[in-house]
């Protein structure tokens, strides 16, 4: 067999070589990246936890730009995404998509496209986590048969995000003169929840949205398909999309589209190695990733709770009505979908009890 990095005999998608040193070595670095990421995680959020009032989210979260270091969040998220780079080349070797080869002299070849991997500055700045046989093949087939130009495709996504920004703006001018005319009626207040939540789910995908432009700017996301025609689009490398993500017509569905990359490390790190609760254990391990917070209890288990009764509900209603019935029942669904994923988000961003307040006092807290 032959070893990588950079063999251009073979065809792409074969089994990627490292030698046996580099398994214990990354297996090491993944529980001590994991244990040094959580805990500065859970300090420098310690830090920045502030208290609100159930009706002041807007000052909070919207308007007020406090004495927040924007290089610790940059430092925690990179810290984030090097634990998950590292752990999947550790799955990698365990699950034998990566072959280990003994020779000690193969160890020099190897290590530089395994740091190039771990160390890619473009997904290191915001992700999203691609695989290491992804950035192998790329990285082989550049003098090969090189992707189309990206700049077409990086501007349109660039004008998404703008349209983006531009839907939050009128959004927070919405919620602003909210502040004055507050109206304690159950439908104004679940609206005016239900945009504040829409808010917070558009930085997450504008952020997403950018990385992903950086990323095909740079080359990545454009991978070749299992029978050689390449895909029409650079979406190979994308943590959600609004339009797909927001039209999810069930919470098991939308949690498989929102953080796509993560959603599927964590299916691979966790859910797919328990043999019992692998439901509880996926979403309690992704609880402690976030940060330890009641908010966070709150949100991610009232999130496993309706990702579970979601598969029940689908498996004995759906097949058992009527084309008309499942029609309707996918708008519900819909709808009950939007304001679970904002009770979620309101909970988890707040991290302590006055997200719950809120969602109380507006009534939406009861659709999960």
């Amino acid at each position: 067999m032959v070893t990588l990095p950079f063999n251009r005999k073979k065809p792409p998608g074969r089994d990627r070589c490292l030698p046996q040193q580099l398994g214990d070595e990354v297996k090491l670095l993944s529980n001590l990246s994991c244990s040094f990421n959580y805990i500065s995680y859970v300090l420098i959020f310690d830090r920045i936890r502030t208290q609100h009032s159930p009706f002041s989210f807007q000052t909070h979260i919207l308007f007020n730009h406090s004495n927040i270091s924007f290089r610790l969040f940059l430092a925690v998220s990179t810290l984030m995404l090097l634990t998950q780079r590292i752990t999947s080349v550790s799955l990698d070797l365990q699950e034998k998509r990566v072959v280990l080869t003994p020779s000690k002299r193969q160890t020099c070849v190897t290590l530089l496209p395994l740091i190039s991997y771990i160390l890619n500055f473009t997904t290191l700045l915001g992700g999203p986590l691609d695989s290491y046989g992804q950035f192998i093949t790329l990285m082989e087939g550049i003098n090969l048969t090189s992707p189309p130009s990206p700049p077409g495709v990086v501007f349109l996504k660039l004008m998404q995000v703008l349209m983006l920004e531009w839907v939050r703006f009128y959004l927070v001018f919405f919620l602003k003169h909210l502040i004055h005319d507050f109206n304690p009626g159950i439908l104004y207040g679940i609206l005016s929840t239900w945009c504040l939540g829409l808010v917070l789910r558009i930085q997450y995908y504008s952020h997403w949205k950018i990385s992903e432009c950086l990323n095909n700017a740079a080359g990545f996301g454009f991978w070749v398909d299992s029978s050689g025609d390449y895909f029409s689009k650079w979406s190979g490398l994308s943590d959600g999309d609004f339009w797909t993500t927001e039209a999810s017509i069930c919470m098991s569905q939308f949690a498989r589209r929102w953080n796509a990359t993560t959603a599927s490390w964590l299916r691979r790190l966790v859910y797919a190695r328990h043999k019992h609760f692998p439901l509880l254990m996926c979403f309690g391990f992704s609880l402690w990733w976030h940060g330890l917070h009641l908010g966070h209890f709150v949100g991610f288990f009232t999130w496993a709770a309706t990702v579970k009764a979601d598969h029940h509900i689908h498996r004995n209603l759906f097949p058992n009505i009527t084309p008309t019935q499942r029609k309707i029942y996918t708008f519900v669904n819909w709808i009950n979908t939007q304001m679970i994923v904002t009770c979620i988000v309101i909970a988890v961003e707040f991290r302590n009890s006055s997200g719950l307040r809120l969602l109380s006092k507006t009534y939406i807290g009861l659709f999960p």
